[in-house]
């Protein structure tokens, strides 16, 4: 079967899980998955499953990724803040949908990877980093202050109080809180400086690695 095929059903097993963003399902429609994972591993690309890849690290399960960019009620005008490149597949999926994307990687390597991929894949809203994502985004380009959204791709032991002091006012973060035996979907909001949590089911991530 055809990739564009693969990648239809993908879509409709995300809705039928209940995924119903029609924006975060037409990035999904569009952003090719083979693109982002090991070249060995393409004929497993739209399986539902995370998928190791460079560096003992993973592209993550595709139906918590949407979970996840369904939980960030993103909009066209937002500028997007992403802990955690990987792949450079979840940056790719929110370049579909905001206007801007922020993404910091502490592994070198593969921060360069993603960012060949998203290059040759066309993508001019992506900005890269290379750092603690912890620390958020500190001595960048471009110099933003705040984000209206904040996407961690990796299971913090805490909320990172450095990434709360970078949502804007309305923000959403969306976070793994917890150790490697169990970590709890997290979103919090900026609701006119009132900082309001809530949590969305147990996940599975790799560690937020930090230095701060």
């Amino acid at each position: 079967m055809r990739f564009e095929d693969q990648r239809q059903l993908l879509v409709k097993e995300l809705y039928h899980n209940g995924i119903s963003d029609p924006l975060v399902l037409h990035a999904f429609a569009k952003v090719p998955r083979e693109a982002y994972v090991l070249p060995e591993l393409r004929e497993y690309a739209y399986r539902n499953q995370p998928l190791p890849i460079h560096l003992k690290q993973t592209i993550s399960q595709p139906l918590m990724v949407a979970l996840m960019l369904q939980h960030l009620e993103l909009k066209p005008q937002d500028i997007v803040l992403e802990i955690g490149t990987g792949s450079g597949y979840e940056a790719a999926l929110l370049a579909e949908i905001v206007s801007e994307v922020c993404t910091i990687e502490r592994l070198e390597a593969l921060s360069m990877n993603a960012k060949k991929i998203l290059k040759e894949q066309g993508y001019k809203n992506i900005w890269f980093r290379i750092g603690d994502g912890a620390l958020g985004w500190q001595k960048a380009y471009p110099p933003y202050e705040v984000f209206n959204k904040i996407v961690v791709s990796a299971a913090a032991p805490q909320i990172p109080d450095n990434l709360v002091a970078q949502l804007a006012v309305d923000g959403i973060l969306v976070v793994p809180v917890g150790n490697s035996d169990y970590q709890i979907l997290t979103k919090i909001r900026n609701a006119n400086n009132d900082i309001l949590t809530s949590e969305h089911g147990q996940c599975a991530f790799v560690p937020l690695i930090t230095t701060c």
